[in-house]
């Protein structure tokens, strides 16, 4: 959370297609706190994208573009389902056309979104993107979700929300969280 995929996504996009090179930039409809099918940014940035229901074949809609498409870029990938990632292992291995996604590894409680688990297990390489902790210096690797000023341990994975509802968090502070100061 916080860390900029959304903007790091619209940028990979931006560049490629300055170089005539298209893309094909999509997202899980899951999230649509900025409308389904739009990728957001924190600053402001938005685009309009091809949405990934459950139902969604990325691997049909890739191989059917008319052109050619020199990457695939994926946000929110932690709501995809294992056929989406093993649609993107074929893009990759048979289209030979290189798949970027981005997304969260763990939810509130700390375990993986479907998703990310089986990004984690099939992917080529694999870079984090820190982030600080809400309340101190320390780099957040957790993300502690908020209800009526409390934290939340329990309950359903997904609950899509930003920073009214998530914070991303150090291990001391998701466990011991300061909501009433911004500073330890």
């Amino acid at each position: 959370m916080n860390s900029g995929k959304s903007i790091d996504i619209l940028k990979v996009a931006h560049n490629y297609e300055e170089q005539g090179k298209p893309v094909v930039l999509m997202t899980s409809a899951v999230d649509d706190r900025s409308g389904r099918g739009i990728i957001a940014s924190r600053i402001g940035l938005k685009r309009r994208v091809q949405p990934v229901m459950s139902e969604t074949n990325i691997y049909d809609y890739v191989r059917q573009m008319h052109k050619k498409i020199y990457c695939v870029l994926i946000d929110e990938a932690q709501f995809l389902e294992r056929h989406h990632v093993l649609e993107l292992i074929k893009i990759v291995d048979e289209l030979h056309i290189p798949v970027m996604t981005f997304g969260l590894k763990n939810d509130f409680k700390n375990e993986l979104f479907e998703g990310s688990k089986y990004l984690l297990i099939y992917a080529d390489k694999i870079e984090e993107m820190k982030t600080i902790c809400w309340f101190c210096a320390r780099k957040a690797t957790m993300n502690l979700r908020i209800h009526n000023g409390k934290p939340v341990y329990e309950g359903e994975q997904v609950q899509i929300g930003g920073n009214e509802m998530y914070y991303p968090v150090c291990r001391y502070h998701y466990f011991h969280p300061k909501l009433n100061h911004t500073e330890e």
